[in-house]
């Protein structure tokens, strides 16, 4: 076992390692960027290196700095983690070069599957299943588009070096193929240094089904079984889950001989994984194809180890230092039902925008970190819920890096129980700050489609009614929060002095409070009648229920509306107020009118910036006459493009920025004049 290691990642991946590390007794050795100098991560490993300035290329991939770190600390492996250096041949052959090892598979390996082209050719001569397509050189957007016609719409057009759902594109008609391949190879030009691209038949109820697979350096490969990762927006993953559902024994052992046959194919050694588009067929079962190998560790591999009970980053490290393989495929087994959900800072409601932020508050359900139980050794018991998170309440997330804030996961008997777990985690789940995804998560818990696993990659589009724009908390209890929360905080403000009382008692007659409400764009008062026998009662707009509270501690609070009684979770910064519940949450801002009563309505002849990035185009300019919805300009944030459109018909009076410029959020980027 190495001594000390380096872990060349950031956030909760980075402390993942070092959790495992410090448990195996490896010392461990983090480095950071000017945006991360206070990062958990930081704090984790034993000691830390800086390696530059804020943005990725000037830090994460700098590999030459974090070598010479490694070097430095007298490391004598280094950690990749995911992203960033991870799947790059150059520094995986740079570490043997300087004497470290690379915790991962070897530059041979990393190469022949790096390329989604060169893969799926080899995939051919190893007889692995393939979609139909075009895999080759030839990248002619004509000759692209010729391919495309005949393998027949809808296609998808798949960055060759891609991953992590960029530089991909689903086209369905022949007149949209220019403008998505160009898109498309922009996007991948952006994120991967390399525009190539490949066209295959788009499936059109496709599952996205993953083999675990670890390879060592004595030549034997094992499969840990699958995950099921259908549930994606914009290509990307949100839900994955272990055993894959309806997964027959046959089919299972048949898509793990494949992945062992693909990884046995380059000489893999390490933890991999082998991803597959499966479609269902008339009996059910499932036709499967190849789509890529990740060589490297999968940010879902938590579900993994809570099935099998074993931890795949002590594998890594086993395996590297030329161990054999903790377990042969006959002791594997498949024990409970596990699912990961990957909780981000984005708005579900506006097209999944990353956000940015404080986080001025983050809090979990009863949880445990990284592994099992700690008094579990017995490979079946794992703990009910765990989060991975490299965040803590008050940090920041940047605009630099992934917008992933954490990872919940949970285990049950079988998938009944692990869904009951994860909608108990999700409504504990408490995040104020940036827009975050765990109101949605917990509505594609609740949807039929996830409930009874009727999964395919489009689940999100099909289940839309019921996943966007969904009020989670009704107005009324929210306001009841509100209500609860101040007469709390008022009565720990009271001494025995009967005048430090702030009840609203009155010698005579009652005494009302009004709360001025903004939710969204929409402004409503909520009102707290004091009756003279003492009984409050809330109003808002032409209602009124009977009113009682009872603070609970740590911003929790029973109340009663009527006959009914809730149980509320309050958390307050500045002028926000977030109430959340057992049926959702609901954030609210609580208006001093006093202290607004200058304000302004905002400029409706602004257009700004939805999410700090670069602006990679603009689709008109000034003098140009424009219709509402119309695409004006192209915005990069986390590597990934978002077009920004007209709210109305008018005139661009002025461009406000340059090609390739910075622009923060909510920065003006065009003027319209109405026309």
């Amino acid at each position: 076992m190495f001594k000390k290691i380096l872990i060349a990642n950031r956030g909760e991946i980075a402390c993942r390692v070092a959790e495992t590390a410090r448990r195996l007794g490896v010392l461990t050795v983090a480095v950071y960027s000017d945006a991360d100098a206070q990062a958990q991560h930081v704090l984790a490993c034993d000691e830390a290196v800086h390696i530059g300035g804020s943005a990725a290329k000037d830090s994460y991939l700098q590999w030459q700095r974090i070598l010479a770190a490694a070097q430095a600390t007298g490391a004598q492996a280094v950690h990749p983690g995911y992203g960033f250096l991870s799947e790059n041949e150059d520094f995986a052959r740079a570490c043997a070069e300087a004497g470290l090892v690379f915790i991962g598979p070897p530059p041979s390996a990393i190469a022949a599957m790096g390329s989604k082209s060169a893969a799926k050719s080899l995939m051919e001569t190893a007889d692995v299943p393939l979609v139909p397509g075009y895999h080759g050189n030839n990248n002619e957007p004509a000759f692209l588009k010729a391919q495309a016609e005949r393998i027949d719409f809808p296609v998808l057009i798949k960055a060759s070096a891609g991953g992590g759902g960029r530089g991909m594109r689903r086209v369905d008609r022949a007149e949209d193929f220019e403008a998505a391949l160009a898109s498309c190879q922009r996007e991948a030009a952006a994120s991967f240094g390399n525009d190539h691209v490949l066209v295959e038949r788009y499936v059109t109820r496709p599952r996205h089904i993953e083999i675990q697979v670890f390879g060592d350096s004595q030549g034997d490969c094992v499969y840990l079984f699958e995950r099921d990762c259908s549930v994606q927006r914009r290509h990307q993953k949100v839900l994955e889950e272990a055993p894959a559902p309806g997964m027959s024994a046959e089919r299972r052992a048949e898509m793990g001989a494949a992945a062992v046959a693909a990884a046995k194919a380059v000489g893999y050694v390490g933890a991999g994984t082998v991803e597959f588009i499966a479609e269902e067929i008339n009996d059910g079962d499932l036709r499967f194809y190849f789509m890529e190998m990740n060589t490297r560790l999968q940010v879902e591999h938590p579900v993994t180890e809570a099935i099998t009970g074993f931890d795949l980053v002590e594998w890594q490290l086993r395996v590297a230092g030329g161990e054999p393989l903790p377990a042969r495929q006959a002791e594997l087994k498949i024990h409970g039902h596990a699912i990961e959900a990957r909780i981000c800072a984005e708005n579900p409601d506006a097209n999944f925008l990353p956000a940015t932020g404080t986080l001025q508050v983050l809090r979990w359900p009863e949880h445990v970190s990284f592994r099992r139980n700690a008094d579990a050794e017995r490979f079946h018991d794992p703990a009910p819920v765990r989060v991975d998170a490299g965040v803590r309440e008050g940090d920041a997330i940047s605009p630099y890096y992934d917008s992933m804030i954490a990872k919940l996961i949970v285990w049950g008997e079988d998938r009944a129980q692990a869904l009951a777990r994860l909608d108990s985690a999700l409504r504990d789940t408490h995040i104020v700050g940036p827009h975050s995804n765990v109101a949605f998560l917990r509505r594609v818990v609740h949807s039929t489609a996830f409930s009874t696993a009727d999964l395919d990659t489009a689940l999100i589009e099909r289940e839309r009614a019921v996943l966007f724009d969904i009020a989670g908390l009704p107005l009324e209890l929210a306001a009841a929060g509100v209500a609860a929360h101040a007469l709390a905080s008022e009565t720990a403000l009271e001494t025995p002095d009967p005048w430090s009382r702030r009840d609203g008692w009155r010698i005579h007659g009652g005494a009302r409070r009004h709360f001025d409400l903004e939710l969204g764009s929409t402004h409503h008062v909520a009102t707290l009648a004091r009756l003279h026998d003492g009984a409050l009662l809330l109003g808002l707009g032409s209602q009124t229920w009977r009113f009682a509270a009872r603070p609970l501690g740590a911003g929790r609070h029973e109340v009663r509306l009527d006959d009914q009684r809730f149980t509320i979770t309050v958390h307050t910064v500045g002028e926000r107020v977030a109430v959340f519940g057992a049926t959702g949450s609901l954030e609210l801002r609580e208006i001093d009118p006093i202290a607004h009563a200058g304000d302004s309505a905002a400029d409706a002849g602004r257009l700004t910036a939805p999410m700090p990035g670069k602006v990679i185009a603009f689709l008109a300019q000034a003098g140009d006459v424009v219709k509402k919805g119309q695409p004006l300009a192209v915005m990069e944030a986390m590597k990934m493009e978002h077009t920004i459109s007209a709210p109305r018909d008018g005139t661009v009076a002025e461009v406000m920025y340059a090609i390739g410029d910075q622009v923060s959020e909510g920065g003006e980027l065009l003027r319209l004049a109405a026309d």
